[in-house]
């Protein structure tokens, strides 16, 4: 069963990110990923570049549903 810890383990691997959180119950995960990477993107852009780095891992996860913010649209978050 994939966890929560794996899908963030999932995502570090390939994309760097000064703030991540991701919650679930072994098939529907919610996740808070904050990126520089995200700069420039628009909110669909940055949820396709999450989607990209999980690949075929994506396969193993039944519902991700995110919030993606730059450190900047993070800081006004918080």
């Amino acid at each position: 069963m994939v966890t929560p810890e794996n899908i963030k383990a999932y995502i570090l691997q390939g994309l760097a990110c000064e703030h991540i959180a991701v919650e679930g119950d072994g098939r529907h995960f919610d996740a808070v990923i904050v990126s520089k990477a995200f700069e420039g993107k628009g909110v669909l852009q940055q949820q396709r570049l999450v989607f990209q780095v999980l690949g075929d891992k994506m396969e193993e996860i039944h519902a991700l549903s995110m919030k993606t913010f730059t450190p900047e649209q993070w800081r006004k978050q918080t």
